[in-house]
């Protein structure tokens, strides 16, 4: 089953406990960033982002006790988009209360290789994320089979990074 529009949405607005997301790609292309995203890789100034629905979901929701997270394995030296991603989004949503970890494989063998990106609602619903190599996605697609292998994912990710503020603050190159 594909996902898109009001159901993708509920899929975050309806987390009883966690949703949380593995992220493995260096570029991910948004067609809503795209003005923003050619700014940054110009120098020219961008529009301060301070808030959208995504960070406002994830502050009220950590208010009652929910978590949102994600793990996004990188490589150095970091892409132009992972740059702009760090600097434009991931430090308003770790704010936010967005518990973004950082996995940095360029000097080590990548515990999750061929693992896809995919989001899991509550340890109980996975869905895989779906792109071109470029960054383009394909689809929303809900997973069929159990999650115990996306649990075991999680785990090793989160145990094998490091939180965002550490890695662009602690001597990480970034």
């Amino acid at each position: 089953m594909l996902l898109d529009g009001d159901e993708w949405r509920r899929q975050f607005t309806e987390i009883k406990q966690e949703a949380w997301r593995l992220e493995t790609l260096p570029q991910y292309l948004v067609p809503q960033e795209a003005e923003d995203f050619a700014a940054f890789r110009e120098g020219r100034p961008m529009t301060p982002y301070t808030s959208s629905s995504y960070t406002e979901r994830v502050s009220r929701q950590c208010a009652e006790g929910k978590r949102n997270g994600r793990v996004h394995l990188v490589t150095q030296p970091l892409s132009d988009y992972l740059r702009f991603e760090f600097s434009r989004y991931y430090e308003v949503h770790a704010r936010a209360g967005d518990d973004i970890r950082i996995l940095d494989v360029t000097d080590r063998v990548n515990p999750l290789e061929d693992v896809p990106d995919f989001w899991m609602f509550d340890q109980s619903k996975v869905v895989l994320m779906n792109y071109e190599a470029d960054g383009t996605q394909i689809n929303r697609e809900v997973f069929k089979g159990g999650v115990c292998p996306f649990l075991e994912y999680q785990r090793i990710a989160v145990a094998e990074s490091v939180p965002f503020e550490e890695y662009v603050n602690g001597g990480h190159r970034a």
